[in-house]
């Protein structure tokens, strides 16, 4: 079962809208059954009660579920809805919906707790729970394949290592229309039987009130956790409030190694970050009594092996950067409609990530960067980025930073510094000089380019290949 928790206990609360687990089957079970037998269903995913009803509808029923980006461009998504010709829509019934999803009939969401609950049979696990299109780099989305059975392995994977149980009340303000804020954020606490606070839109004042309060558990990005880095700095009552929390969870991206310990230092809670996919869920995770240090997302999660790899792949021993490969149960079953994009990612069973890490002695992974952004060859050396913008943010000139490599004749690739100045503009030779005293010469920014932010998707992953577009 996906969803699974006492009937009185409050299970999804939006602003002032919620649902008790008794109430939330009540209103999906009818809503499931006129799902049942459909192929595939695209849901319109605002950060609402009625998204969340949707899905569990979706989910109980066996149906594929297909989240829409209600921020979607039209060309992205008419790809999707030609991709994945769903059968209908889900929408709360006042949605204003885009001409691509208009040729499809419509069901709306409605919240009549007088319902049934659904009596149906419990789905096959190697069925597809979720299509989720990726955000293409290179070309259209694609859609990943997830299976139930790589939902509930996962979900379970990492209630082992967050010592997540029923009396968790997780709080976030995560869209839900991706891994994060959809899988983790929504179906995580209702199969564990706690309960989900959605704060709608973030602020540092809704979170620490919500911790300060039932919430235990907060899942975040870095560009929120930056934010609360500096409330928290700035006011100590939002300091405490999100001191008590149980759990502070990170990712999406990298948490700059300046976050952490600001935050630390303000609130005494030190963040926990995991590393994950939409082909694979989460791979690794810092656990919940495991050593909380920056820059690493721990070890891979019960049930997940992972490995890294050489250019030739070819697997690697030591502390050497290789390419990260996972397998288990919890990767896609591949891309809907691109046999040749499932077989390429694969190699003789094990999944090829694209990220560039190393492995501690003690197992801990350190994620460096992505294979064709974030790793740097430069004078012979295979370079993260991820190191160098770390190191550039302990520079008190820098508010922001991005690194990247460009073509250089002697070098092979050039380092070079993307700055959002805090303040005064530090020149580059400075820059360069700190980065070459925290790290080592070769690892210095050659061209330093000032922005005045940073172009970001929102999850706030840093858009690299807009830097040199």
């Amino acid at each position: 079962m996906l969803v699974a928790g006492k009937s009185d206990r409050v299970a999804l609360r939006f602003g002032a809208e919620s649902l008790t687990y008794g109430e939330l089957a009540s209103v999906a079970g009818p809503l499931a059954a006129t799902l049942a037998g459909r192929t595939r269903v695209a849901v319109w995913a605002t950060p609402s009660l009625r998204t969340c009803v949707a899905i569990v509808a979706a989910l109980t029923a066996g149906v594929p579920v297909v989240p829409i980006n209600p921020k979607a461009g039209s060309r992205e998504l008419a790809h999707i809805i030609a991709d994945s010709v769903p059968d209908l829509v889900l929408a709360a019934p006042d949605a204003e919906l885009p001409p691509e999803l208009d040729v499809l009939p419509r069901v709306p969401v409605e919240l009549d707790t007088s319902g049934t609950p659904w009596q149906g049979e419990e789905p096959d696990p190697e069925s597809p729970a979720f299509v989720i299109y990726t955000s293409g780099t290179t070309g259209p989305p694609k859609g990943v394949l997830l299976p139930r059975r790589a939902v509930t392995s996962n979900l379970d994977a990492l209630a082992e290592i967050w010592d997540w149980t029923d009396v968790d009340v997780l709080v976030h303000a995560l869209p839900l229309f991706h891994v994060h804020g959809l899988i983790l954020g929504v179906v995580g606490p209702l199969r564990r039987g706690g309960s989900l606070h959605h704060l709608g839109r973030f602020s540092t004042e809704a979170a620490a009130k919500e911790l300060a309060g039932a919430g235990t558990m907060l899942f975040g990005v870095p560009t929120m956790y930056h934010r609360l880095a500096a409330d928290c700095e700035a006011d100590a009552a939002l300091a405490a409030g999100v001191g008590a929390a149980r759990l502070l969870v990170s990712g999406s991206a990298a948490l700059p190694a300046t976050d952490h310990e600001r935050i630390t230092a303000a609130t005494g809670q030190r963040v926990v970050e995991r590393y994950g996919m939409t082909e694979t869920l989460m791979n690794c995770g810092v656990r919940a009594t495991g050593d909380r240090r920056p820059g690493a997302v721990g070890p891979p999660v019960p049930g997940v092996e992972l490995r890294l790899v050489d250019d030739a792949g070819e697997p690697l021993s030591g502390e050497s950067v290789g390419e990260i490969e996972v397998r288990g149960p919890n990767l896609f079953l591949g891309y809907l409609n691109r046999p040749d994009a499932t077989e390429a990612a694969m190699r003789d069973g094990w999944f090829k990530t694209g990220d560039m890490a190393v492995r501690d002695p003690d197992g801990y992974v350190r994620i460096v960067g992505r294979r064709a952004t974030d790793l740097i060859k430069s004078g012979g050396y295979k370079i993260g980025a991820g190191e160098i913008e770390n190191a550039l943010l302990e520079h008190p000139g820098v508010a922001e930073a991005a690194v990247t490599g460009e073509p250089d004749d002697d070098l092979g690739e050039r380092i070079v510094a993307w700055i959002v100045p805090a303040g005064a503009e530090p020149t580059a030779d400075e820059l360069a000089d700190h980065v070459s005293e925290l790290l080592s010469p070769h690892k210095r920014p050659r061209v330093v380019r000032y922005l005045e932010a940073l172009p970001r998707n929102e999850m706030g992953k840093v858009l690299k290949r807009a830097l040199h577009d």
